[in-house]
């Protein structure tokens, strides 16, 4: 099922149940009942209730979101510096030179058609990419300078070397969910309180309250689609794409 699919149903149920909710309360409730007299200290509640959960959403989705540009600057990070490393390998010898670039490229292949699948349904990276990487370092520092030029070359490819090695042991990090459990449980709590204090202040099954009823819940359930999706940067809709490595190696991931 479509993540865009599952935030409608969840969007459209969530005004369904306070619809609901609402004219069967209406219903039930007493002929003498006047919504007209709900104590100031519930709308003052209320009020309250409602900002402080506005925050912590807004703090949720700031968090997931920040958490999802890290990962996508973790893989322009490793991409860029693999890319570095393959241009300036041209000043040494041509079997050097050709054999680092066919471990780079073996390594970009494996990530973008095999190990990015593997990110999106087990969220974690594989063992068959750390040692593609591995035998890229190796090329890079066992081969030993013949000149002076080539000798100006090899500290910094030793950086970039460093560099994407670092990256990827960050996007390694990066591919599981960043919400705690607890977070998702005061996260849900409070929208089944916030929705709930709607009911407290005696709403009634007018045409106009009910819209704006159910415009309010759809809005909570679109906030939490959100910091759901954006939980795992990398498997769910609005994922993290290995396009920095298709983009600066066109050749192998076209």
């Amino acid at each position: 099922m479509s993540d865009w699919l599952v935030l409608v149903l969840a969007m459209l149920g969530a005004c369904a149940v306070v619809v609901v909710i609402t004219l069967l309360r209406h219903r039930a409730a007493a002929e003498d009942e006047d919504p007209n007299e709900t104590p100031d200290v519930i709308e003052y509640m209320t009020m309250w209730i409602g900002v402080i959960y506005a925050i912590v959403l807004g703090l949720a989705i700031a968090g997931v979101w920040e958490a999802r540009n890290s990962a996508q600057d973790h893989v322009q990070t490793e991409a860029q510096a693999l890319h570095e490393i393959s241009e300036r390998v041209r000043v040494y010898p041509p079997d050097v030179r050709d054999g680092i670039r066919a471990d780079i490229d073996a390594y970009v292949g494996y990530v973008v058609h095999t190990e990015w699948r593997t990110m999106a349904d087990d969220e974690r990276v594989t063992d068959r990419g750390t040692e593609l990487l591995h035998k890229v370092r190796e090329a890079v520092t066992d081969y030993q300078p013949k000149n002076d030029f080539e000798a100006q070359a090899y500290q910094p490819l030793l950086d970039q070397m460093a560099t994407a090695d670092q990256a990827r042991n960050a996007r390694a990090d990066s591919t599981g969910a960043t919400m705690p459990p607890v977070v998702w449980w005061g996260l849900l709590t409070g929208a089944l309180i916030t929705i709930g204090m709607v009911f407290a202040l005696q709403i009634r099954r007018t045409g106009r309250e009910l819209v704006l009823a159910g415009l309010f819940s759809a809005t909570i359930a679109f906030m939490l689609f959100l910091i759901w999706d954006f939980d795992a940067p990398y498997s769910r809709g609005i994922a993290v794409t290995a396009e920095p490595f298709q983009s600066l190696f066109p050749g192998l991931t076209g």
